[in-house]
Parts: C-alpha cells; sequence; structure tokens
C-alpha cells in the first residue's frame, strides 16, 4: 500500500513543478515511462518510498535552498543514497539540518531496532553481485577454466572465489575516484541555477550507482526519479541520460525478473542481458560531462601586456 501511493505522489509532485511558468512536463512524461518500464519490482521494495522523499526534497530546494536539508537526512536513515542530495547545496543550514535530522531520528529510533545500522558492516564484507557491471568478469573467467561458484550471500545473489576480491576492490576504487570527481566540481563550480541541486544529485547517485558492487533493478527506480525532476527545468541538460536510462528499465525488466534463472546462472543468455549496464554507465557520463560543462567557467587565457608581447617576439627572432 504505501508504494501505491508513493506512486502517484511522486507523479503529483512532478506535475505541479513542471506546469508551472517557466518549467517543462518532460518530468513527468519521465516517470509516466519509467514506473510501468520496470514492472512489478516497483511495488515490492520501498526504494519507492524513499524516491518519493527525494523528489520532494529536491523540488522544494529549487525554491528554496535551505529545506532539502531535513528530506534528505530522513531519507538517509532509510537509504544511504539520498544523503549524495545534498552535492550541489550551496547552504550550510541545508547540510546542518540533514546532520540533526539524521542524527536525531537515528538515536531515537536505535534502541528499539536493535542492529540496525548492520548493513554497513555488510557492505563492507560483501563480494560482487551478479547483477553489477563487474559480474560479467566471472562467467568469462569461468570458461577459460577459473573457478568460483554463485550462492546467496548477504541478501543477495553475489560471485565468491578467487579474483572476486580483486574485482570488489577495483569497483571501491572507482567509487572512490568518482567522489573526487564530485569534489573538483564543487569547488571549481560557479555558474549554479536552481535546477543545479537536482542534477548534482543525479549526477552523484549515477556515478556511484554504476561503481558500486551491486546494481539491484529496484535501483533504476531512483535513478528514473531524479532524471525526472531534473527535467522539469526546460534549461536542463539531463534529457540524454535520461533517456539512456529509460532504455535500461526495459532492459532490466527483461533481466529481473523474465530472466533472472539465466542471470543467476550466468549462462551466456544471462550474460548478454547484463550489458544493460553499459546504459546506466554511458548515461552517468553523460551526466557528467554535462554537469561540469554547464557549471565549471571555462578557462581563460590572459593575454600578455603589449611590451611582454614585443619581447617575446624579440627574443624568438
Amino acid at each position: 500500500m504505501p508504494a501505491c501511493l508513493a506512486d502517484p505522489t511522486v507523479l503529483s509532485l512532478l506535475l505541479y513543478t513542471g506546469l508551472r511558468p517557466g518549467r517543462s512536463p518532460r518530468g513527468a512524461w519521465t516517470w509516466v515511462a519509467g514506473v510501468p518500464l520496470l514492472g512489478p519490482t516497483v511495488y515490492v521494495r520501498y526504494d519507492l518510498m524513499v524516491t518519493a522523499v527525494a523528489v520532494a526534497a529536491l523540488l522544494a530546494g529549487a525554491r528554496h535552498p535551505r529545506v532539502p536539508g531535513a528530506p534528505a537526512g530522513l531519507g538517509a536513515l532509510l537509504k544511504v543514497w539520498p544523503a549524495l542530495l545534498l552535492v550541489g547545496a550551496t547552504r550550510l543550514r541545508a547540510w546542518a539540518s540533514a546532520a540533526v535530522t539524521a542524527g536525531g531520528l537515528g538515536a531515537l529510533f536505535a534502541p528499539a531496532v536493535p542492529g540496525g545500522l548492520g548493513f554497513l558492516a555488510f557492505q563492507r564484507d560483501r563480494g560482487t553481485e551478479v547483477e553489477s557491471p563487474g559480474g560479467p568478469v566471472f562467467p568469462v573467467a569461468w570458461h577459460f577454466g577459473r573457478q568460483g561458484e554463485v550462492l546467496l550471500n548477504h541478501g543477495s545473489i553475489e560471485f565468491l572465489g578467487p579474483y572476486v576480491g580483486l574485482v570488489s576492490s577495483a569497483a571501491m576504487a572507482l567509487t572512490g575516484a568518482a567522489f573526487g570527481r564530485l569534489v573538483l566540481w564543487r569547488l571549481r563550480a560557479a555558474r549554479l541555477a536552481p535546477h543545479t541541486l537536482a542534477e548534482a544529485a543525479f549526477t552523484a547517485v549515477l556515478l556511484f550507482t554504476v561503481t558500486s558492487r551491486v546494481i539491484s533493478p529496484q535501483y533504476l527506480v531512483r535513478l528514473i526519479g531524479l532524471a525526472a525532476v531534473c527535467l522539469c527545468f526546460r534549461s536542463s541538460r539531463m534529457g540524454a541520460p535520461a533517456s539512456l536510462l529509460l532504455a535500461a528499465a526495459l532492459l532490466t525488466v527483461l533481466e529481473f525478473p523474465v530472466g533472472f534463472v539465466h542471470v543467476a546462472v550466468s549462462d551466456p543468455y544471462g550474460v548478454t542481458l547484463l550489458l544493460r549496464n553499459g546504459l546506466p554507465v554511458a548515461a552517468a557520463l553523460r551526466a557528467a560531462r554535462e554537469l561540469w560543462r554547464c557549471t565549471v567557467p571555462a578557462a581563460t587565457v590572459t593575454p600578455l601586456p603589449p611590451q611582454a608581447t614585443r619581447a617575446k617576439e624579440t627574443s624568438a627572432s
């Protein structure tokens, strides 16, 4: 029931924003197209509810930069990724309210939920999921005689065996590189528009998703929701990444639930289905490029004074 309520709530928020002067209904249409493409997965996971919180936070933050902190902090308690919503925040009060909300609610509910932070240890110890970008490495290795197996581990189907740790470490290194790229962008960004908050959040979540050791089908729910928020703004440059994600959603429903048996056993058909991962990767690279181009001023070359120019020409001759 909560998921069924969250879906029209997100659509209502996108429509309300998209139909206002200077906005665009593209966001609402992206949501209308993306949710059916993902199939029943949308309604059997609670990612849809967290996405609704994130959409509300970003749409409110576009008008009132101090507002998104509290809902982002609430979302981070439900699923860690909403903490990335504040990558493009320009007000310290937003960060402060997020920390106070997350810390206060966490302290309030921690005694009632023993082991509620156990997922952090799971993230540290888990291997590479069969649906992740690094997953197809192992079926290829098995074809050449390498050993390994697929087991249910930490609540997902993961590869276990030789070289899994190496591939997982490579994924974490890429996540670190993505984080460094976001920090560099934040230091260099100067042309910030009202929709930059949404575009930065979308790009950050995309980068962290495609470099993760886990890409479950429900992850596309959050990405489509954030893409829809970006497209509520006419000047947004995230149309191409959003289109790539819609195509990935169509292939995702073929991978899960339709063909998940093939993915789990890593047969040729299952590995072929995982080519879907190339679409979110392409979307992440495109989004990162567009975010940089729209917000970071181009480097300018300061012309030399006339005296220095003449001196340089004389020395060259």
